[in-house]
């Protein structure tokens, strides 16, 4: 602002100047204005107002072991009923509110302040996301349980699994395989999952313990702390080929064999500029995007008069995703996210 009081004042003229340093007029003017300053008067006592003997006497009242724990309403209609008015409901509510005593009297649950978890991927491999999600059965109150482990970064599914029941048993051998395939080193993956059973379970944890693994919870409460994972459940359950129920054990397992195929190598992900997760994951974006690129230019080369604002530019990957970025950050770059009781079966990248 005093670089555009400095320029305007060299100019001559307040518009150019503005203009150039890109600074609103408006702006301008009112910081050269005088600065009034409003002097406040003390506000007037009503000559209706009780004396600050009657308010003492009706805080008296409401204080007595008879009104102690009656509302205002209670003691105004307690007093008419005896043929006695003092003041109004509003006015004993504002004597209580004056000494800090109108506030509920229960012992409620306060919920402790959790730490908000800040997750950022760089690369595929860093932060994976994984989650438990029902699938209705052939009837009424029978479900499947679909567990699904997600890299945040590439948005591939490294792991799935449909089981009868939700157990840590389960999930821990999903996370140990899943670990396997993908080739984990020790303190190079850190996984993000809500709080249910099987998330906090000790046997999860001793195991992601053991392989290195950095675990990370979302807060209770807080729906949106896991948002990739929840972004696929969407993105499975709101295709055209996902049946109102299951028929069975079978019929799962063979959907979400069919689907994490699509999901991981035909689905194109708006998040990730257009491409399938697995061309990110396996590190393929860069030449399928300068192949896509060479395709642009070529027909601007063609037809430049179809291309309004120019030649076509590289589109880019985002370089980092994040869960819950810092509020100092800029958000450019966040993008919101059939078991036998004798034997599980896994399914992940190949």
């Amino acid at each position: 602002m005093d670089a555009a009081e400095e320029l305007a004042a060299g100019l001559g003229a307040t518009a150019p100047a503005c203009d150039a340093l890109g600074v609103p007029r408006a702006s301008l003017y009112r910081r050269r204005r005088p600065t009034v300053r409003r002097v406040l008067r003390p506000r007037r006592r009503s000559h209706r107002a009780l004396a600050l003997v009657d308010r003492q006497m009706i805080l008296d009242i409401l204080r007595s072991p008879r009104f102690v724990d009656k509302s205002p309403a209670q003691v105004c209609a307690t007093l008419l009923d005896e043929s006695t008015f003092y003041c109004s409901e509003r006015s004993m509510y504002r004597y209580l509110a004056v000494n800090d005593e109108v506030r509920d009297r229960r012992n409620q649950l306060r919920h402790p302040v959790y730490k908000k978890p800040e997750l950022l991927a760089e690369a595929p491999n860093q932060i994976w996301s994984w989650d438990i999600t029902k699938l209705r059965g052939p009837v009424k109150w029978t479900y499947f349980y679909l567990y699904v482990i997600l890299d945040i970064f590439s948005r591939y599914v490294v792991g799935w699994m449909i089981a009868y029941r939700e157990r840590a048993a389960l999930a821990k051998r999903l996370i140990e395989e899943s670990c396997r395939k993908q080739c984990i080193q020790s303190s190079q993956l850190t996984i993000h999952a809500d709080r249910g059973s099987s998330m906090t379970s000790k046997s999860v944890a001793f195991l992601l313990g053991d392989l290195g693994v950095t675990k990370s919870h979302s807060r209770p409460h807080v729906s949106n702390d896991n948002p990739y994972s929840e972004a696929q459940f969407k993105t499975m359950k709101y295709c055209p080929q996902f049946p109102d129920r299951f028929g069975g054990a079978e019929h799962a397992h063979s959907f979400g064999r069919d689907f994490f195929g699509y999901y991981n190598y035909e689905h194109k992900h708006s998040g990730i500029a257009m491409l399938t997760p697995a061309t990110v994951h396996y590190g393929h974006a860069e030449k399928v995007l300068k192949q896509r690129h060479e395709t642009m230019l070529e027909a601007h080369r063609k037809h430049p008069e179809r291309f309004v604002n120019g030649p076509p530019r590289l589109p880019a990957l985002p370089n980092q995703v994040w869960i819950n970025p810092p509020a100092e950050l800029s958000c450019e770059n966040y993008q919101p996210q059939i078991v036998t009781p004798a034997s599980v079966s896994l399914e992940g990248a190949h």
